[in-house]
């Protein structure tokens, strides 16, 4: 568990965004995941994804890192952010998009 924890901390760290994931940004496998997918890529960010059904070992590692029950998960600049329902209400007050630009999030590629 010890190097599962340290392979998340890792790419919590050396991403700007990353989200925990059911499937992945093309082919979400949840609708949770599809929902916080979409809600990155209209926010206009560059994000890195990881697909827990992948792997076992990060599915329920990034559960007890983040100590949050539920995939998806949201990382912004190492912070644990929450999951669909918190990312949805921080996009609909506008707080997520004023938070990317705030912590100077790297804007997707067209």
């Amino acid at each position: 568990m010890a190097d599962t924890n340290t392979r998340i901390s890792s790419l919590v760290g050396e991403n700007d965004v990353v989200l925990f994931m059911k499937g992945t940004p093309l082919f979400p496998q949840c609708g949770f995941s599809s929902r916080a997918v979409a809600i990155l890529d209209h926010c206009g960010v560059a994000y890195e994804s990881v697909d827990v059904l992948q792997d076992m070992e990060v599915r329920q590692g990034i559960k007890s890192f983040s100590d949050w029950p539920t995939i998806p998960q949201l990382y912004v600049k190492g912070e644990f952010l929450g999951g669909s329902d918190i990312m949805m209400e921080m996009f609909e007050a506008g707080e997520l998009q004023q938070m990317m630009d705030e912590k100077g999030v790297a804007k997707a590629e067209s």
